[in-house]
């Protein structure tokens, strides 16, 4: 039996030291899903022979049936499931469509869910479910209205299931960064240069990540201003935090 590792979002920035840093883990394989089939070959051709490139829309049910096939063909033991996969557009509720939000919450809600109902058989002592959920899992905040309401599902849905799979010898973890240096973050809006306080690298984003996981954590923060952040939003009344969220966007809203 092959002891694996799911990836999901395997081809981003996130996803792509995830990968590098659990290839040191003792796996055999990683499964490294994405939907960009050429990335994920050059992912293989420059990690090599252990990275396995699934190509999947996990926004699509389709795309779960997919795995769940190739679960019931190689019955691996999945030692980490990494659902990583998620969308990250920003902007006011009318700049999005139904389609973008039907997409976001089958990616950033649903498919997380059900890759770790399908994931957890495969499972045994030592196994680990790392959500990537977000600092903006915290509290609410506009003009990501959508991706902060997505990430705190993710995060109390992985902190009540690490509940549930107590005495299984499995943990589920959310994984709450801030800013991370990725290619999401953009570098202007409306014509201004961003600025993203508190931003970290992905490698320590994802060091942290896999060190609390291994101590049996259910909610990883990596730095010391997100966690900050982190106990600020629960002494303040979140109108206030609100505002204070605004007032540190508000520059890059034009006319909005």
């Amino acid at each position: 039996m092959k002891k694996i590792v799911i990836l999901t979002g395997a081809t981003g920035g996130l996803g792509r030291e995830f990968l590098k840093q659990l290839l040191k883990e003792e796996v055999d394989e990683v499964w490294s899903i994405a939907r960009n089939s050429q990335k994920l070959l050059e992912l293989q051709k420059e990690y090599g022979h252990k990275v396995i490139p699934v190509s999947a829309d996990l926004s699509d049910i389709k795309g779960i049936q997919q795995i769940k096939e190739l679960l019931q063909e190689k019955k691996p033991l999945v030692a980490y499931l990494i659902n990583n996969a998620g969308s990250a557009k920003m902007g006011k509720y009318s700049d999005f469509s139904i389609e973008e939000i039907d997409r976001t919450v089958n990616l950033n809600c649903k498919a997380p869910v059900m890759l770790t109902q399908l994931c957890i058989p495969y499972m045994g002592k030592g196994s680990k479910i790392l959500n990537i959920s977000s600092a903006s899992a915290f509290q609410p905040n506009p003009y990501i209205n959508l991706y902060a309401a997505s990430k705190a599902f993710g995060k109390n849905y992985s902190r009540a299931l690490n509940v549930e799979l107590e005495g299984t010898g499995i943990t589920s973890m959310a994984v709450c960064p801030g800013w991370v240096d990725t290619e999401l973050l953009p570098k202007e809006i409306n014509g201004k240069k961003v600025r993203y306080p508190g931003l970290v690298t992905a490698e320590r984003v994802v060091r942290q990540a896999i060190r609390d996981a291994k101590k049996g954590k259910d909610m990883s923060v990596c730095s010391l201003y997100v966690k900050c952040q982190h106990l600020n939003v629960k002494l303040l009344p979140q109108r206030l935090v609100m505002k204070i969220w605004m007032a540190g966007i508000g520059k890059y809203l034009g006319d909005n």
